[in-house]
């Protein structure tokens, strides 16, 4: 009887440091959610530890460039920690689900917040915030009515007045991808060849600095993704400049739009909790707190921008779905290769 029961002591201790050793590689702890996000932190924080806060449930996050953070959920494959990835533009998202790094999610909650146009047609990664990339112009050598469409920038009344930046920013890349969707892709390289012999200045590294030479006299107007126009007018509300809504007349066009957003991970090990943070971000607290703190648009339409944002006035967004923006990148790429836009 003694000697069984020094077995059972000495088997039962086996089991125990087995079980110690074991637990951590299958097991992870259930309250817990793990995001890689390429918004800056400051932006993405307050999210974070509101929900936190509501819900009880930890979030670990991981900030990086958007291109670092693919590649790593590519090259970690199934043995990724992450479970959420939030990132900027439509075409970044396309790019994630198009490597196989998300998973679909059907959701009545997030198909009732988030409009089709703005979220993934096969559920991969839903839109959480608006930037629309408007037209900016100079106040003082400007007058509205001399504004229509994006096409009109390569009007000749234009020529030496516009200001763009590189092509070698998403954002363009994303303007230009869906254009071709709207109008093909013959017609499309006739706009932006316009555009090009319009230019005032070689293009521009960033919207803020277009913006600044707008201001400055050494061009008249530049496009800008709405957000850069409100950093740069609440440091510098003195200046001339003042946003105008382009494709506003026209039947099926609108304003061009792009999206912040967020998907699933394929490998995510907290997905069902995943899913409700998700779901969470598209209701209205959150929407504001994500709209709100880049002065972006909240992506659900039950939700006011910030007063801030409202001033700017309301405009009609194309309704094209932004999906588009990632399919056609590469030929977008190529398009402005050809009519020399740096």
């Amino acid at each position: 009887m003694d000697k069984c029961m020094s077995l059972l002591h000495r088997y039962s201790g086996v089991f125990v440091v087995t079980a110690m050793l074991t637990a951590p590689m299958t097991a992870y702890a259930a309250n817990e959610i793990v995001v890689y996000t390429a918004r800056n932190e400051q932006l993405i924080k307050p999210l974070f530890d509101a929900y936190t806060k509501e819900t009880g449930t930890a979030i670990k996050f991981r900030t990086d460039k958007e291109g670092v953070l693919l590649q790593k959920l590519k090259a970690e494959g199934v043995n990724t920690p992450a479970d959420m990835l939030i990132t900027v533009d439509a075409g970044n998202l396309w790019q994630a689900a198009n490597l196989g790094l998300l998973q679909p999610v059907q959701s009545k909650t997030l198909s009732d917040n988030i409009p089709a146009h703005l979220r993934d047609p096969a559920n991969q990664w839903f839109g959480l915030s608006v930037r629309a990339r408007t037209i900016v112009y100079n106040k003082n050598k400007v007058k509205p009515g001399e504004l229509s469409t994006y096409e009109d920038l390569g009007n000749p009344k234009w020529k030496g007045r516009l200001c763009l930046r590189t092509s070698k920013t998403v954002y363009n890349q994303s303007l230009v991808a869906m254009m071709i969707h709207e109008y093909g892709e013959p017609k499309t390289e006739q706009i932006i060849k316009s555009w090009v012999a319009n230019l005032a200045t070689p293009p521009i590294s960033d919207d803020a600095r277009a913006m600044a030479a707008v201001a400055a006299g050494q061009c008249d107007v530049t496009v800008v993704n709405t957000y850069y126009f409100g950093r740069l007018m609440k440091k510098k509300p003195d200046l001339p400049l003042a946003i105008f809504w382009p494709n506003q007349d026209t039947k099926e066009s609108g304003v061009h739009v792009n999206v912040s957003g967020a998907g699933i991970t394929r490998h995510a090990k907290h997905q069902a909790e995943a899913v409700k943070f998700l779901e969470w971000l598209s209701t209205e607290k959150a929407q504001k707190l994500f709209a709100d703190v880049d002065m972006e648009y909240p992506a659900s339409p039950k939700v006011k921008p910030d007063a801030l944002v409202a001033a700017w006035g309301e405009f009609k967004q194309n309704p094209l779905n932004v999906v588009k923006a990632g399919e056609l990148q590469t030929t977008a790429v190529k398009l402005m290769d050809r009519v020399k836009y740096k």
